[in-house]
């Protein structure tokens, strides 16, 4: 006998199948298949990037946002063949197949993956393995109210809005002086940055400026500064021209192209992933990086290579752009190295990365919002951003402060003028980070008197 529960459940099935089957018949599925290429592409870069458990990561990061197909969707990684497969209720398929050395690619429908012969799995220039400075173990800091700093950056005052922080970094004086990872992290670990990548793009026009490639103009600027008169493209819904362009386009920066201007150019800020993946193929149009591998490897040879970021990746999507908006994975570690980049004023090992003036200029002020040209800043203590009803600044850190930030609590915090790199990554879908307060009690530790500190040098 079936019991009524059962009854309800393959009703809802039924019922379920039958709203799949009619919106792909009405809308070519475009909601579904932009769920599923999520899934299929964050799990590729969990198991195969990060190498770290995907059954975890589709809980912590996909399921807070499908609760109401969750059950629904199936996915499967496949190790021998390297990639993830992902379904809702066995339609809108999609594929996402990691490629050595540059990380996962959406594949859509039966399209070929692009041939990529000749990158390895190093995080080198080359693909080879390289050491690194700071040392294979976790350091641990010797303050213990950097410690309890650490405590509440790791803490979960709200259960059903998880913080879920995944590492922690502290560099003082550019020295390493404590570190925090969860189970399953480490120094090594490569982490998904998000919009952290907006500012690995700041940084990629720099040196294309500074190797007199590529010439500043008001176009330009107006895409790091995001007033290009863009459409701000995290709205409207699931399907806004952000998650078209990044599940639903094998070029992206071409559909970026053909959207309509929202606004006379310098006018209107808005945040704009459209105008990252633009940037990010002028970039590689203007060093001469016409494919994925050639792409990856000016990213490596310019900026990762010399900054020492050794765990570090661009993804492309299928027409080989970088995404610049959202798609680079890296250490906890490399992210706060490239921190220190800009706290040094753009020069590592006394070689000079980026353009004299070119750090101010990232920080310095866009119209009257709290955003600079690639970094947000802490200029703004009133209002809020747009949409996002989120404030512009880190409340309570000094007026100098200036970060880059990225979805689910992805932060660099830069502070001049306490000589200070924080990097926080992990996955706060819906709650916050406690960055700002975790970032002032450093500064006080920094300031209260203490015998010794562990330091381990770039």
């Amino acid at each position: 006998m079936v019991s009524r529960g059962s009854k309800i459940v393959v009703g809802t099935m039924v019922v379920l199948g039958a709203a799949v089957m009619g919106f792909q018949a009405l809308s070519g599925g475009d909601l579904f298949r932009t769920a599923t290429n999520s899934v299929s592409r964050s799990l590729c870069g969990a198991a195969f990037i990060s190498q770290v458990d995907p059954d975890r990561i589709f809980r912590e990061e996909q399921l807070p946002n499908m609760r109401s197909i969750g059950w629904a969707v199936h996915y499967h990684v496949d190790r021998e063949q390297r990639e993830v497969r992902t379904t809702v209720l066995g339609a809108f398929g999609a594929r996402a197949v990691y490629r050595p050395g540059l990380g996962c690619l959406l594949v859509h429908g039966g399209d070929a993956v692009p041939d990529v012969a000749g990158l390895g799995d190093g995080s080198d220039t080359d693909g080879t393995s390289v050491a690194d400075p700071m040392g294979p173990n976790v350091v641990e800091p010797n303050d213990p109210a950097i410690r309890q700093a650490f405590d509440i950056a790791f803490s979960e005052p709200d259960v059903k809005n998880p913080r879920l922080t995944k590492g922690i970094v502290v560099l003082h004086d550019g020295k390493l002086i404590g570190e925090r990872y969860a189970p399953g992290y480490g120094p090594q670990t490569p982490i998904w940055g998000h919009s952290l990548t907006k500012s690995v793009t700041n940084a990629l026009v720099g040196i294309l400026v500074r190797q007199g490639k590529l010439h500043m103009d008001p176009r330009i600027d107006q895409l790091l500064r995001m007033d290009s008169g863009l459409p701000f493209d995290e709205t409207g819904g699931p399907l806004n021209p952000m998650s078209r362009m990044f599940f639903l386009e094998n070029d992206m920066a071409r559909f970026a192209a053909g959207q309509p201007l929202a606004h006379p150019a310098g006018s209107t800020w808005a945040y704009s992933n459209l105008g990252y993946v633009l940037l990010s193929r002028m970039a590689m149009d203007a060093a001469g990086a016409r494919d994925a591998v050639a792409a990856e490897r000016f990213v490596r040879s310019e900026l990762f290579a010399p900054l020492g970021m050794r765990h570090a990746v661009i993804e492309t999507d299928v027409a080989g752009t970088p995404v610049g908006s959202s798609h680079v994975y890296a250490s906890t570690r490399d992210f706060a190295r490239f921190g220190q980049l800009y706290l040094d004023d753009g020069v590592v090992d006394g070689q000079r990365i980026l353009p004299e003036g070119w750090v101010g200029y990232s920080h310095s002020q866009t119209l009257d919002t709290g955003y600079g040209a690639g970094f947000w800043t802490n200029l703004v203590d009133k209002g809020s951003v747009p949409v996002w009803d989120a404030p512009w600044e880190l409340p309570g850190l000094p007026r100098d402060t200036y970060f880059a930030r990225g979805a689910f609590g992805q932060y660099i915090v830069i502070v001049p003028s306490e000589r200070l790199v924080v990097a926080r990554l992990g996955i706060s879908v819906n709650g916050g980070t406690g960055i700002a307060e975790v970032v002032a009690k450093i500064i006080a530790a920094l300031h209260s008197p203490q015998e010794s500190r562990s330091q381990a040098r770039l």
